[in-house]
């Protein structure tokens, strides 16, 4: 697999040098101590690759060829920091991989990317941008193919007066043509200081090989933000419906006793800021899930963290984030990679970009 990458890495390389295609190496070196508990295991303390932003090594580059038009790519692998290995075994650009065309009509991608959904929640309304204890993973269905998605086709249109559309498919590649299909897009307005985003995905969980069949998967995310120079208000509202439209991040009932059930019915809620406080940046925001089946399964959460500056490119963090969870229900304080074993946790750790 080492081989393969560094092969990969270097086919990439030349291939642009040789095409004249400009070629960008860049990545994220994250890495902290993590400490959790109110779970049934107790109380946990780890090393943990990427609790803020997940380590990662990528290039993208761009080829322009002439009248308005230009390709691009990009192949993103990610790495776990304390131990060297891939973040997803047996891969090798799990994280992103595509290329696609651009034109003054808009762009088109093909392969592995992120969803529309996803990118509300991480560019728009979360203060904690998914990451670290405060991500708006821990109550938001923000996980599996939520994120991204392979065998996929995006559109971008152009911007025009701040607004733009995304669209999105994923086609699910069974004998059965709608079993994995996954479709969705959004409408993302800018102007001044505000930035609005509304996003839809749809998601087809049956399993042709099996004759496993579940209902659509539906979530609906409005989120916002509001930069005040002195602070910026963060707001997202989420409507989930469907089988796995809100699976759990920790789905191995880590509370023990009756183990929780995934919402097919539930609303959610969160306000935050983030502002500049010295040299740093303080983030705090509120969660609230309305589970609105029988089981009434609820959760509170709130979190809070700060980046403390050193330079451009690196920067110590500290987080903290507790959920209270109803009836039963099995949410978990997550970071950016891992989903958590109980209800509190903390993160301290350090982050460097390249």
């Amino acid at each position: 697999m080492k081989k393969a990458v560094i092969a990969a890495l270097g086919l990439a390389a030349g291939a642009g040098a040789h095409a004249q295609t400009n070629v960008t190496l860049y990545g994220i070196v994250d890495a902290a101590f993590v400490g959790e508990s109110g779970g049934s295991a107790g109380h946990m303390t780890k090393l943990t690759s990427g609790a803020a932003s997940a380590s990662r090594i990528g290039f993208r580059g761009t080829e322009e060829l002439g009248d308005g038009m230009s390709a691009f790519f990009t192949l993103e692998t990610g790495v776990k920091i304390d131990t060297g290995e891939e973040d997803a075994a047996g891969t090798i650009f799990n994280r992103q991989a595509f290329v696609g065309l651009g034109t003054k009509a808009g762009a088109v991608a093909l392969g592995r990317q992120y969803t529309p959904y996803h990118t509300t929640l991480t560019a728009v309304a979360d203060p904690f941008g998914t990451g670290y204890a405060g991500t708006s993973k821990n109550l938001f269905p923000d996980n599996g193919t939520n994120v991204r998605a392979s065998n996929a086709v995006t559109y971008a249109s152009p911007k025009v007066n701040g607004a733009h559309v995304e669209l999105f498919y994923s086609a699910g590649e069974q004998s059965v043509l709608s079993a994995g299909r996954q479709f969705g897009g959004a409408v993302d307005y800018a102007s001044g200081p505000l930035r609005v985003r509304l996003a839809y995905n749809n998601k087809n969980t049956d399993v042709a090989a099996t004759g496993t069949h579940h209902d659509l998967g539906r979530n609906t995310l409005l989120g916002a933000n509001y930069d005040v120079k002195w602070v910026k208000l963060y707001a997202a509202y989420g409507i989930d419906k469907g089988a796995g439209s809100a699976t759990l991040g920790n789905a191995n009932n880590p509370y023990g006793g009756v183990k929780p059930t995934p919402s097919t019915d539930g609303r959610d809620l969160l306000l935050g800021f983030s502002a500049p406080v010295g040299p740093g940046t303080l983030m705090f925001s509120t969660q609230h899930k309305d589970d609105r089946t029988h089981f009434n399964q609820d959760a509170t959460s709130w979190g809070i963290g700060y980046l403390y500056a050193l330079t451009k490119r690196t920067g110590l963090y500290a987080a903290y984030a507790h959920i209270d969870n109803k009836n039963g229900a099995g949410y978990t304080v997550a970071n950016n990679t891992e989903p958590g074993t109980g209800n509190t946790g903390y993160n301290l750790g350090i982050r460097h970009t390249f």
